[in-house]
């Protein structure tokens, strides 16, 4: 993600700000614009840009920043909507009666936030959907379990269902440990369920790309539930990590695509936040190339330095995470067929074959 400032201080502040820390003046994310936005509010539905370069100076806040104080997302003064570009996409929230809903639905929808900025980045933001039926739009409910009625964090014909315990940290650790995996976030979450929504998608508007994806991912038409039950009766392949980046990619090539479809945002968002920063790495390991950026990660035609960065950053991020007695931040081994994987949804984001797909 790229570094913002205050545009009455030139404070450094950061995406999910809602006020700078230095002078207190009023944040706020203009989707419109691309931009945080610093902001003199001159009513409650009408706050004038501070930013000299925005097209657009007048707008007003989502429903949800004034409301819920869950949102720091702004909308075009003159728009008829009330809830922002983020907000929209949200169908169903828990009751919020119940304070500690408050507090995870917050959670939720900030990891959703940041989640929406790196796709639109990449030209290939989720509209609302229109109808139950409308098989291109993204809806996303957020659901507590009750009593006798489990929630599972799934997708479903545009429908992105998550489960509220996920905000919940004990929660989330503890089925992390539970299911054996190296890597369980709330980001993670939405990474991954949007690439069942987006294979949906570009399978339907461009199914000439299905034969290459099946070289690669596998016969995604073989039966998903009886691959799913022998994965969680058998396990993964013994090796497994010859041929996906995560022992739950081998369950089904759905998965697969899924698993390799959220390391690839992972891979744009922290090389972009390395890319602002100015991040320089000279290793002096053998069989790794020095961070150096020759051009923005997203969108970078050069993919092949992409991965020679990820490989220094990675590598580099997971000994000061090991320095400071933590697990590994990166906890993957990436094999030359995963890569190829990675070389495959980077080549169709350039050749605007998702941004078709998102935008029927």
């Amino acid at each position: 993600m790229k570094y913002f400032a205050c545009a009455t201080c030139n404070n450094q502040v950061f995406f999910a700000n809602s006020v700078c820390v230095k002078c207190q003046t009023v944040l706020g994310y203009a989707a419109c614009e691309k931009e945080m936005g610093s902001f003199r509010p001159e009513t409650e539905q009408l706050w004038i840009a501070l930013n000299p370069g925005f097209k657009r100076k007048r707008f007003k806040p989502c429903y949800n920043y004034i409301n819920h104080q869950v949102c720091n997302w702004m909308l075009p003064a003159e728009s008829e909507q009330i809830y922002c570009e983020s907000c929209q996409l949200t169908h169903t929230i828990p009751d919020l009666s119940i304070p500690e809903n408050i507090i995870y639905w917050g959670r939720i929808e900030h990891a959703k936030r940041r989640f929406l900025y790196l796709m639109q980045r990449l030209n290939i933001m989720p509209r609302p959907k229109l109808s139950p039926d409308d098989r291109y739009g993204l809806w996303f409910n957020f659901k507590k379990p009750e009593h006798g009625r489990p929630v599972m964090t799934g997708h479903a014909n545009g429908i992105i269902t998550l489960n509220v315990n996920e905000a919940d940290v004990v929660y989330r650790e503890t089925t992390r440990i539970k299911m054996g995996e190296n890597y369980r976030t709330l980001l993670g979450h939405f990474r991954h369920e949007s690439g069942h929504y987006y294979f949906d998608v570009m399978q339907h508007m461009h199914p000439e790309v299905i034969d290459e994806f099946r070289a690669l991912f596998g016969d995604e038409r073989q039966d998903y539930g009886k691959a799913l039950k022998y994965h969680y009766e058998q396990g993964a392949p013994a090796n497994w990590q010859d041929n996906f980046v995560s022992s739950y990619a081998s369950t089904h090539p759905w998965e697969d695509w899924a698993e390799t479809w959220a390391h690839y945002q992972h891979m744009m968002d922290t090389l972009e936040t390395a890319y602002y920063a100015g991040l320089v790495v000279k290793t002096n390991k053998q069989d790794l190339s020095d961070l150096e950026f020759i051009e923005n990660p997203i969108g970078a035609q050069d993919f092949e330095k992409v991965l020679q960065n990820w490989m220094t950053v990675t590598f580099n991020l997971n000994a000061l995470n090991r320095s400071m007695g933590l697990d590994d931040a990166y906890p993957f081994t990436l094999s030359n067929v995963v890569l190829d994987k990675f070389r495959f949804i980077h080549r169709h984001v350039l050749d605007k074959v998702l941004k078709k797909a998102v935008s029927a």
